[in-house]
């Protein structure tokens, strides 16, 4: 049996995923009402609970006050019996927290393997995920064929700390786009280019990156009509994400001029009431009508 703790959106639609792939789980989430919905799964009371009856456990939290409270609070991963299981930490997070983390499991007998995916929803549905684990040769062994369930492309990087620095890296252009097309987009507004237009020729160009396919129209709607649509990764979570980046570039000696930047319209947006708002639309920010 496998565990899944945390349902937000991306645990929830990792829990369907790993369901029609035949497995069964055990799942636990804060608000049990989020696993409405899942068929066939156990629902447990805490997250010993589910360690108790997984073998493999999955944790995948929003930040790392989710963690700290899941991983050593009362009836949390650690109160539970982990000699012989494994923890995937799907998390975004420092690359030391992971390393916090994975001392903590491994001082238990367990198994430790970051790996935090790069995707969304529909991605993590489909199986399409790209993962970016990192750990010992033997954790990674015994973790891929779970992962390979979940992802199109599955990398081991290195020791713990490898993948959670990776996640940071392939978020940081991503995070930086949406300001930037949001100031491209302003230029092109400015001289009363149709908003339609601007956005399907910004999103045709060399500069566009693949997700932005996708959430252009959600972008078009917010300029021209104000309406915002569902949020895929919210803006809260960017920002989350984003601070994490600075600090780490930060902790290296680094700059991180370019991300900060762009956290400081992430923030405007936050003021300006965007943050359960998904993250991409910080690109309408000062181009709404």
């Amino acid at each position: 049996m496998i565990g899944v703790i945390g349902l937000g959106n991306m645990g929830y639609a990792i829990a369907e995923r790993l369901i029609a792939e035949g497995e069964t789980l055990s799942v636990w989430n804060r608000s049990a009402g989020k696993a409405d919905g899942l068929k066939g799964v156990s629902i447990a009371a805490t997250p010993e609970e589910v360690v108790q009856s997984a073998d493999i456990i999955i944790s995948i939290l929003a930040n790392d006050s989710a963690t700290q409270a899941v991983y050593f609070g009362d009836h949390g991963i650690l109160s539970a019996a982990l000699k012989g299981k494994l923890v995937i930490e799907m998390c975004t997070m420092a690359p030391a927290r992971s390393i916090e983390l994975a001392a903590a499991v491994l001082d238990n007998q367990a198994m430790f393997i970051e790996c935090p995916v790069g995707g969304t929803i529909g991605p993590a549905m489909e199986g399409k995920l790209l993962g970016l684990a990192g750990g010992t040769d033997e954790a990674f062994t015994r973790a891929k064929p779970v992962l390979q369930k979940l992802t199109r492309r599955l990398e081991h990087f290195g020791p713990v700390g490898s993948g959670a620095a990776m996640k940071l890296s392939i978020n940081l252009p991503l995070m930086v786009y949406w300001c930037a097309l949001g100031e491209a987009l302003q230029i092109a507004l400015s001289h009363k280019v149709d908003p339609d237009l601007a956005l399907d020729v910004l999103s045709d160009s060399s500069g566009a990156i693949g997700a932005a396919k996708k959430r252009v129209p959600p972008i078009r709607d917010m300029v021209v009509n104000g309406e915002h649509g569902s949020a895929s990764f919210t803006l809260e979570n960017a920002i989350k994400d984003i601070e994490l980046m600075v600090a780490e570039a930060q902790n290296m000696g680094g700059s991180a001029r370019v991300v900060s930047g762009a956290l400081e319209h992430y923030r405007k947006a936050e003021q300006e009431g965007f943050t359960d708002l998904d993250c991409s639309l910080v690109a309408a920010v000062n181009n709404q009508r």
